[in-house]
């Protein structure tokens, strides 16, 4: 296989199935009948491994990475599948820390050519039973995978986990999940199975008695990650990730009920090298020193909140690249940017992107000081230009946004 025909291979399964990161709600295919048809057909590799699930609106990134890395340091051969990448595709799939094989993705391809016609899958489908089939054929001792939209009807609930966990549940995906919390809090929910520990990271008592109470439906232990009190930190740095340590020990926890041993020392060393265990990047990830470069994928609301309120406590000038898609309710951001900078806004280059221009009265009402631009990339070579060592650059507002950035800025070892 040569990395022309990997590349062609990816590149039809792109076209075949439509992605919603890129192409949106037209994408999105809800429930579990094509995923069950999709796992059969392989063998139902998803009953052969040791899940455990991580669903919520922010966070499960983070928390499943953190607990990869812990689960690694006890010597565990662990896989992790998450969404989306943000350079290759086979970052969604990997095994202590490394990217799944291409070769591995290139045969699956080829199998995926010759389903039925009756199974019509999306590309999350596709990636899920790929990322069970790989965890199956190489032995994982763990599947960690995280939920990619919603829960109950998401194609990776159909797994049966040791133990499941919701990180917290906030204001996303309205066109998709309900327009209220109580209704996005039931889609995440749809994830607690009779008798499975759910471990809630949420801090309102509305969100956490939803919660609550379809754990009580269903007969399944629920733990309260918010009382979990610990001092431990974690290489991944922003403030939020306090908050995904407390549901990472609850995890921890319930495994160790269930004989998987997991000592305090690798808990520790675990949660202060998870760059290193995982490779995983995109959340405060520090790009440069000098000036200070940060970039950060939060999107929503909540999560642009817990970033921006960062940024503000840095006492620096700041020059802020930030993009979005076309679901995005600009109005909001607008009401939370950081103090004290710049902004440079530009098109992600994705179907999905919205160009600045579109939203530039919003703009103007900010009384912002502000440039526009066609890539990611044009506007950060500007902010460069303008920005000295004193001063720093954050570069954020989509996954597409940081992805795009660090593709042309960051270099990655093979």
């Amino acid at each position: 296989m040569t990395n022309g025909q990997y590349q062609e291979a990816v590149d039809w399964l792109f076209v075949q199935a439509p992605n919603y990161q890129i192409d949106g709600l037209k994408a999105y295919k809800p429930g579990l009948e094509n995923i069950t048809k999709l796992c059969d057909f392989f063998g139902n590799p998803q009953e052969k491994i040791k899940c455990i699930h991580i669903g919520g609106t922010n966070g499960k990134g983070s928390s499943s990475n953190m607990l990869a890395s812990v689960l690694q340091d006890a010597g565990y051969k662990v896989g992790l599948y998450n969404s989306p990448h943000l350079i290759d595709f086979t970052e969604r799939i990997k095994i202590n820390g490394k990217n799944c094989d291409k070769e591995f993705v290139y045969h699956f391809i080829q199998k995926l050519q010759t389903l039925p016609e009756d199974i019509l899958p999306s590309f999350f489908e596709f990636t899920t039973i790929m990322a069970f089939e790989y965890f199956y054929q190489q032995k994982v001792d763990f599947a960690i995978i995280e939920v990619g939209l919603g829960g109950r009807l998401d194609s990776t609930n159909i797994i049966k986990p040791l133990v499941a966990a919701i990180t917290n549940v906030q204001l996303d995906h309205q066109n998709i999940l309900g327009d209220t919390i109580e209704e996005i809090a039931s889609e995440k929910a749809g994830i607690i199975k009779p008798h499975i520990p759910i471990i809630s990271g949420e801090e309102t008592d509305l969100v956490k008695n939803i919660i609550r109470q379809k754990a009580e439906n269903e007969n399944a232990p629920f733990i309260d990650a918010t009382t979990i009190q610990t001092d431990l930190i974690s290489d991944l740095k922003g403030n939020y990730q306090k908050k995904n340590i407390r549901v990472v020990l609850g995890l921890i926890d319930e495994l160790k009920k269930l004989n998987i041993p997991v000592s305090d020392k690798n808990i520790e060393n675990g949660l202060l090298n998870v760059y290193q265990s995982t490779g995983f990047i995109g959340r405060w990830f520090e790009f440069s020193k000098d000036p200070l470069t940060i970039c950060d994928t939060g999107h929503n609301q909540a999560g642009l909140e817990y970033v921006f309120s960062q940024l503000n406590s840095i006492d620096r000038h700041k020059h802020v690249i930030l993009g979005f898609v076309n679901d995005k309710k600009i109005d909001e951001v607008m009401a939370l940017l950081p103090e004290n900078s710049e902004f440079y806004f530009a098109k992600p280059s994705i179907n999905r992107g919205r160009h600045p221009e579109d939203y530039e009265n919003l703009l103007q009402e900010a009384k912002i000081f502000y440039k526009i631009f066609d890539s990611v990339q044009e506007a950060y070579l500007s902010a460069k230009q303008q920005c000295t060592n004193e001063e720093m650059i954050f570069i954020g507002g989509s996954n597409f946004v940081v992805g795009e950035f660090l593709e042309k800025n960051l270099e990655i070892s093979e």
